[in-house]
């Protein structure tokens, strides 16, 4: 190889493995200097070679990147109802690539593709890449979930299939699945779950075939809504009949020889309580607090000891293993583990004994653990408090008399509790910790599973309370295993990615936030420095908006990562084994390091089941996640459906090239589309996240209240849209077209992919209704002390 092809070679080779990054003249020849690439002279010479061979890129000002004609990628396909999709790159911060609809080679929405890149994206003009399906490696999908129609018996006897499902997804909606004559036959209206067969081809481009493996019910009938959802998104639903008689076998209270277990102690005279909503039915954490000669506090957290009942490898294991997590829905719960367990002898019901896994700390004043012992111990729980009561008691100027006895005994305790908290969310707060305080909404529903009402609730200090105790419990278990030196499973929030910091801190510079930080080592006190600033301002909702999308999501993991939210070095989930296979996973290893040792084969047994069991658990999250957000997205919109042509009060909650969503104050969302801005024609500022009228200089942003009026509620799609409420504004004129009157890849954030900072939107832009604040999945300290709110079962 010749000098100049040596030093082309290298310099490509720069690109190469960054092929999203753009590099100025300057930064190339500072990584061709390290790897001896000739001289500076060679290496312009190189870039204006490679240029002219179209293999790099330019903006004409000296910054490059690589072009990515006919190159073969790999990533996940995201269909749009309309024919195009995108395909999601395996690379977390590579532009998505656009697939018009020509070019899609049939793919379905989540399966995974290989893909040749037509043309490369753009990053001076915002233009993502575009490209072509060249072959589906993997189905994303195996069945789907849509409402029955049986066919006419002469078209059953030519076809030999029984009638046809029509997907409730509109990403699916287009195809008919054809089911077979022999199985299970449902009636006119059921609602189903197909087993997939065949898939589109170019013959047959718009159905597949397969068979009913389940009939959920008629649309009609109370319930069948929130379970189509649930099969739809593989939610587990029925119990093996091996884990049941396990269940049941299991003795519904605790065996003498179980208290006299060697290390297990015996804490039945603490005056521990449980504090959970007043609907809940399975406590799996207890509190206790007293203080000691020297001043500091006594602090307990005793938890469930659900790896005593649940052993590894049986059948209970392994179905709990499959669940993930517990699935709290509108109306229901579908549990981890049965409610024998959950709801009795896991259950730290009030004046019963009960197995449990104790965190015994011993904290100052000032919120710093000096000295923490883990061990098993025995508890009674000495009352079941709920947060609402809790809150009363709290209260300097509620009398004793206003309480129950109960309450009164331990409201002493209760209020050096709410000291304790302080001093807990002090220290949080002063390593950077970063908190946002968002209402919860909860929605009401009848006998019939109809909405009735969306009722908010603040947090108050009982909450606000238990969770400072769950994450010092939950940090306090991750450092001591993490210091014996033994593989462990981490909850972790890794810190965000440079280029996504750059893009939020030059946001907030469009607002004169002036940022002193580095994005290349940025520290959560940075991101909480500028919440702090715009607390109270205008520019506050957008900006928090904005930090959440650069943030990335939490998961579990064998390698103790950190949480970057919480500011915490060591991190894991210990408080929620009932509800929470990785806390239950946490449980066993602490039970086999204390009764076993940490010796060489206990070591080597936890540390090649880590990794699937991280993997497990973090999916499973999700797919609960995203199950609860279209039941609510759905009663909510229901809910919404009798208010059509009502006026509300809202806020501006997101601004985009199609329009913008509002929140009412009952949380419900829904949008205005830029064609519903009648008035004028908008541009839409990336930016500001602002929409700008061209002739009346009406501006739309994050935060500005607004009046709407509900004109559209589509239940089965779970969209709701709505118009300003403005009678004198002006009808725009005549024979201008303007721009950005549709979503899409036109204007905007349309094509960018992930470059628009983890949008929740579809790319093409057309999602009419997102889920409210309290259920995107978006709050830093979700799940990361008790796990979600719990109704009743």
């Amino acid at each position: 190889m010749t000098q100049n092809e040596t030093v082309l070679a290298g310099i490509l080779e720069i690109f190469r493995h960054n092929p999203q990054k753009q590099f100025k003249v300057d930064q190339i020849e500072k990584m061709a200097r390290r790897s001896h690439l000739g001289s500076f002279t060679d290496q312009v010479k190189a870039l204006a070679y490679l240029e002219h061979e179209k293999k790099i890129i330019t903006d004409g000002n000296g910054r490059y990147q690589l072009a990515q004609e006919n190159t073969i990628v790999e990533g996940v396909f995201r269909a749009n109802d309309k024919g195009f999709g995108f395909v999601r790159l395996d690379e977390e911060d590579a532009d998505d690539v656009f697939i018009s609809s020509d070019f899609t080679k049939l793919a379905l929405d989540g399966d995974r593709v290989k893909v040749k890149i037509t043309a490369g994206g753009n990053p001076w003009n915002g233009k993502g890449p575009e490209g072509q399906v060249v072959q589906i490696l993997e189905r994303g999908v195996d069945a789907i979930v849509g409402e029955y129609t049986p066919l006419e018996d002469i078209q059953v006897k030519l076809s030999h299939f029984a009638g046809y499902v029509t997907s409730t997804n509109k990403k699916f909606k287009q195809y008919k699945v054809y089911v077979s004559e022999n199985g299970l036959i449902p009636q006119l209206g059921d609602m189903v779950k197909v087993s997939i067969k065949d898939y589109p081809s170019e013959d047959l481009p718009d159905r597949m075939t397969g068979a009913v493996v389940k009939i959920i019910g008629n649309k009609n009938d109370p319930g069948v809504d929130i379970m189509s959802i649930v099969a739809e998104h593989d939610i587990r639903v029925d119990w093996p009949q091996d884990a049941l008689d396990q269940a049941n076998a299991i003795p519904d209270h605790v065996l003498p020889e179980e208290k006299q277990e060697p290390g297990r102690w015996d804490i039945t005279d603490q005056p521990a309580v449980t504090i959970d909503g007043d609907d809940s039915k399975d406590f799996d954490d207890a509190v206790v607090l007293w203080k000691l000669d020297n001043g500091n506090y006594h602090l307990g957290v005793h938890i469930a000891d659900v790896a005593h009942y649940v052993k590894e490898g049986t059948p209970l294991d392994r179905e709990a293993f499959a669940r993930g997590n517990s699935t709290y829905l509108v109306d229901r719960v579908i549990p981890m583990l049965p409610f024998r367990l959950s709801n009795g002898i896991c259950s730290l019901n009030e004046g019963v004994d009960r197995l449990v896994l104790s965190c015994d700390m011993e904290i100052t004043p000032n919120g710093e653990r000096v000295s923490y012992d883990i061990h098993p111990s025995v508890m009674r729980s000495h009352g079941r408090l709920t947060y609402n009561k809790v809150n009363q008691a709290l209260k300097e100027d509620v009398p004793d008399s206003d309480l129950e006895e109960k309450y009164v005994k331990v409201r002493p305790m209760l209020k050096e509790m709410a000291q304790l908290h302080e001093a807990l969310y002090q220290q949080r707060h002063a390593r950077g910790a970063i908190d946002f305080e968002e209402p919860e909404a909860k929605i009401i529903v009848d006998e019939k599973g109809k909405p009735v009402d969306i009722v908010l609730r603040n947090r108050g200090t009982a909450e606000k309370m238990i969770e400072s105790f769950m994450l010092m419990a939950n940090e306090t278990v991750a450092e001591a295993y993490f210091k014996k030196h033994v593989p462990f499973l981490y909850r972790v929030h890794e810190t965000p990615e440079a280029d996504r910091i750059t893009s939020f801190f030059e946001f907030c510079g469009a607002f004169g936030l002036n940022v002193k930080a580095d994005p290349n080592d940025v520290k959560p006190k940075d991101l909480q420095n500028i919440v702090t600033k715009t607390l109270g301002t205008p520019e506050e909702a957008v900006v928090q908006m904005m930090m959440l999308r650069s943030l990335k999501q939490a998961h579990y993991s064998e390698d103790p990562l950190g949480h970057f939210g919480i500011a915490a070095k060591y991190y894991t989930h210990f408080t929620s084994p009932i509800r929470r296979y990785s806390d239950t996973m946490v449980h066993r290893m602490i039970h086999a390091y204390l009764e076993e040792g940490t010796g060489e084969k206990v070591q080597q047994h936890f540390a090649s089941e880590l990794p699937d069991v991280a993997d497990q658990t973090s999916t499973q999250e999700r797919r609960s996640i995203d199950t609860e957000r279209a039941t609510n997205d759905l009663k909510m919109t229901e809910y919404m459906a009798d208010q059509v042509g009502n006026k509300f009060d809202a806020v501006v909650s997101s601004v985009t090239s199609f329009g913008m969503f509002v929140q009412l104050e009952n949380t419900v969302e829904g949008l205005i589309h830029i064609s519903n801005l009648t008035d004028d024609y908008y541009t839409y500022d990336e930016k500001r996240m602002t929409l700008t009228g061209r002739t009346n200089h009406k501006q739309f942003k994050v935060g500005m209240p607004i009046k709407v009026v509900l004109i559209n509620a589509n239940v089965e799609q779970h969209q709701l849209d709505f118009e300003i409420d403005d009678p004198e504004a002006k009808k725009r004129p005549r024979g201008d077209r303007g721009q950005n009157r549709r979503g899409g890849r036109a204007g905007g954030n349309g094509g960018k992919g992930r470059r628009n900072y983890g949008s929740y939107r579809d790319k093409s832009g057309d999602r009419r209704h997102k889920p409210s604040k309290n259920n995107r999945g978006q709050r830093l300290r979700q799940s990361e002390s008790r796990g979600r709110k719990r109704p009743s079962h």
